[in-house]
């Protein structure tokens, strides 16, 4: 079954992580594999993945962090700088 979750960039974090309203609940539904499509700008993910992960440094990746809020990362680097995203910037997810 297709869904779709909408949301907004809340918070970004001391590293750079960019923190959405979009809840672990509003994705209860969702799979984790890569069929789910995350959009934040005109920049585009896929699959939702636990923190602690293996993806190589310099990856564009959404988790679901401690609190449960969907989160996108560049692991090691600072997404919000590179990427140009602050607060407000809308969200979507696919499947």
């Amino acid at each position: 079954m297709a869904g779709t979750v909408e949301g907004s960039i809340v918070e970004i974090a001391a590293d750079g992580a960019l923190i959405s309203d979009v809840t672990a609940s509003q994705l209860v539904d969702a799979p984790r594999d890569e069929s789910v499509t995350i959009c934040c700008d005109e920049h585009e993910t896929h699959g939702i993945y636990e923190v602690e992960n293996d993806h190589p440094e310099a990856t564009f990746i959404a988790v679901l962090d401690g609190a449960g809020r969907l989160t996108l990362q560049i692991i090691g680097m600072n997404a919000s700088e590179l990427l140009g995203i602050r607060v407000g910037e809308s969200v979507s997810v696919r499947w």
